[in-house]
């Protein structure tokens, strides 16, 4: 997440939007909610880091840096089995390169103990692939890739070794401001922002891998047209999060998310204090922010102890109105949840704010239904905001517009239907 600020709730006025200065208590709420008050996740200490991976030849790590520095179009870059040890990022700008290694067991790159650089691998181009290889503790971000087109990482492994910590870098996977991006078969644990993420890009999938033990697992932030699917997302702070940030310019929209599995994801939030993802709530399923027109079926989405999936507005972070690009719309419309098993979850949500909310409502033993709503809504809009929910045990009205005096539990009012969203076609082939 980025551009966001965390803070207090304030209440609406009659048009349906909170004052400029009207801050009331805090209240966490699933990534869009205040600064997260006490707690209730695993710590991340079921923790297990990967298989160690014997050192390979020392002089590799020059030539690599050398390859990567010197690369031209059309350039295979072979990274053979081993564990290569780097004390500065590395970078690459030449368009259609591919950095290939034999597994991502087996050729390692590490950044363990790196003195310079944001990240471990930058990248600035375009038609690049990258495979079968690790990014291991990088000071900053693993893999950053910026302002390509038609961009492959595929089987890539980014991990800090060490667990969940604040120390850690930001994001595994990380492309943005990119378009036709494939992510697949890959592996993101422990970054103390977003495991694989993508940003303000277009035409995406991300499919078939694995996001454990980070503070958002998988993150789909103010993107256009993009599959999530196939993917498992578990013991993160929250699993899958689909948000539009205030600040930025593109909108996002058209975010289909089927197929995955998104299960216990109750690490206690590990975020660097005073960062939007600090904000994160333990317990966080499948979150939609700000964001319209996304398509939530077909997910297995169970145990998350705050809310299995949760829909919220911008309203419900206190962002200032001042941040806010023209192009941002702060309600969450034409959202489809239809078809998803889902089972557990709720019983144990983080902030006091939703613990008092939860007791208040369904008793000390009691849960949260599978969705979570903190109620902001466009009363402006004809037709209202087309939270449309099938196939769940119920759903919260938090009323976070009323101060969050008057919950609802009124599941008739989402009983209605969107037309399904168009499948991502990256035309490869």
């Amino acid at each position: 997440m980025r551009g966001i600020t965390m803070a207090g709730i304030s209440k609406m006025d009659g048009g349906g939007r909170p004052p400029r200065a009207c801050p009331i208590r805090r209240v966490v709420l699933a990534a869009v909610a205040a600064a997260v008050l006490g707690a209730c996740g695993d710590g991340g200490s079921d923790y297990v880091p990967s298989a160690n991976v014997a050192e390979g030849d020392a002089a590799f790590a020059q030539v690599l840096r050398e390859k990567l520095l010197d690369a031209r179009p059309g350039d295979v870059i072979e990274v053979p089995p081993g564990r290569y040890s780097f004390d500065r990022g590395l970078s690459l700008r030449v368009d259609n390169v591919t950095l290939r290694g034999a597994g991502q067991d087996k050729s390692v790159l590490s950044f363990k103990g790196q003195k310079a650089g944001a990240e471990g691998l930058l990248v600035n181009a375009s038609h690049f692939t990258i495979e079968n290889l690790a990014i291991e503790d990088a000071k900053g971000d693993g893999l950053k890739v910026n302002e390509g087109e038609h961009i492959t990482i595929r089987g890539v492994r980014v991990e800090w070794t060490g667990g969940p910590d604040t120390g850690n870098g930001g994001y595994g996977l990380y492309p943005v401001k990119t378009r036709n991006v494939l992510i697949e078969d890959s592996i993101a644990i422990g970054a103390s922002d977003a495991g694989i993420y993508v940003g303000q890009s277009r035409e995406v999938i991300v499919r078939n891998n694995r996001a454990e033990y980070n503070v958002a697992g998988i993150e789909i932030e103010n993107t256009v047209n993009a599959d999530v699917h196939g993917n498992l997302a578990t013991n993160n702070t929250g699993g899958i999060l689909v948000f539009n940030m205030p600040a930025l310019e593109q909108p996002g929209g058209n975010i289909r998310v089927f197929g995955n599995r998104v299960v216990a994801n109750n690490t206690a939030n590990f975020g660097a204090k005073g960062t939007p993802v600090a904000s994160v709530p333990a317990g966080s399923g499948v979150v939609i922010n700000s964001n319209d027109d996304v398509e939530i079926f077909d997910n297995d989405i169970q145990d998350n102890k705050t809310a299995n999936i949760i829909v919220s507005s911008v309203y419900s972070t206190g962002y200032k109105d001042d941040s806010r690009s023209d192009s941002f719309d702060p309600y969450p419309e034409r959202i489809s949840v239809h078809g998803n098993r889902l089972s557990g979850g709720g019983d144990a949500p983080d902030g006091l704010d939703l613990k008092a909310l939860k007791v208040s409502v369904y008793g000390l033993r009691g849960r949260f239904p599978d969705v979570l709503w903190d109620g902001y809504l466009n009363t402006d809009l004809e037709g209202g905001p087309q939270i449309c929910l099938r196939d769940v045990s119920g759903v919260i009205n938090a009323d976070g517009p009323g101060g969050y005096k008057n919950p609802s539990q009124d599941l008739a009012g989402h009983d209605c239907r969107l037309p399904q969203l168009p499948t991502v076609d990256l035309r490869r082939g």
